[in-house]
């Protein structure tokens, strides 16, 4: 356990005023309750530290996604769920600093998923106790648009299956491609799809292939149905 923690704020690009806030954040209850009381460990800044990671998160999501509240939800719990949080805390190497008990210790618990995606809520916490809601913001924020980005390419790259998903909530309806045309050199031919929804086009696609053409149809499709 290392007890020089500016590195660790270097990491954080947060500077602590009162650095007892950070310390409390990476006590573990296993360390606390080897102390036999008298210090305090990090299960209230968690709980604390859980609601302002959802608000930054909420609040983000709202400024920059006009999606439904549905998608925005799943979008949400998934830059503030275990594995990413716990993501966020290796980032910044912070099991090194952890307080663990010794037999949590020798347990491996400075690698335990889920002590290092409670430490990432503590530590947002400490920040926003220490130094207000902005700079709980800027410390937490560019770990969740990063895995926001990520969440986003592999949830919405396949639009074809997303909106055939939907549909299906919708018995008795039914979607097809229309592939309409193609244009160009063989070396370099367009090719032009339509996405019919019971016979109305809802979308239309160009590219290399039809298979990306149709992609794109989906893509304009959904875009028109506010996903």
């Amino acid at each position: 356990m290392k007890t020089d923690l500016s590195p660790l704020m270097q990491a954080m690009g947060y500077t602590f005023r009162n650095v007892t806030l950070l310390e409390t954040a990476l006590t573990h209850s296993s360390y606390a309750n080897e102390r036999h009381g008298g210090l305090e460990c990090n299960e209230r800044l968690e709980f604390l530290g859980d609601a302002v990671l959802g608000m930054i998160a909420a609040t983000y999501l709202y400024d920059h996604d006009n999606r439904n509240e549905g998608t925005l939800s799943k979008l949400r719990s998934s830059v503030v769920c275990s594995e990413a949080l716990a993501s966020y805390s290796r980032k910044l190497d912070v099991g090194q600093y952890l307080r663990l008990g010794h037999g949590e210790a020798m347990g491996g618990g400075a690698n335990r998923t889920s002590i290092l995606e409670n430490v990432f809520e503590a530590l947002t916490a400490a920040v926003y106790l220490d130094g207000g809601l902005e700079a709980a913001r800027r410390f937490a924020l560019p770990f969740l648009e990063k895995e926001l980005a990520t969440r986003r390419q592999a949830h919405f790259k396949d639009y074809k299956t997303q909106l055939q998903e939907i549909v299906q909530q919708n018995p008795g309806e039914r979607v097809e491609y229309v592939h309409i045309g193609e244009s160009g050199p063989d070396h370099d031919k367009k090719f032009t799809v339509e996405v019919h929804l019971n016979s109305n086009v809802i979308g239309r696609g160009v590219g290399r292939s039809k298979k990306e053409a149709e992609q794109q149809a989906a893509r304009e499709a959904l875009a028109l149905m506010g996903y």
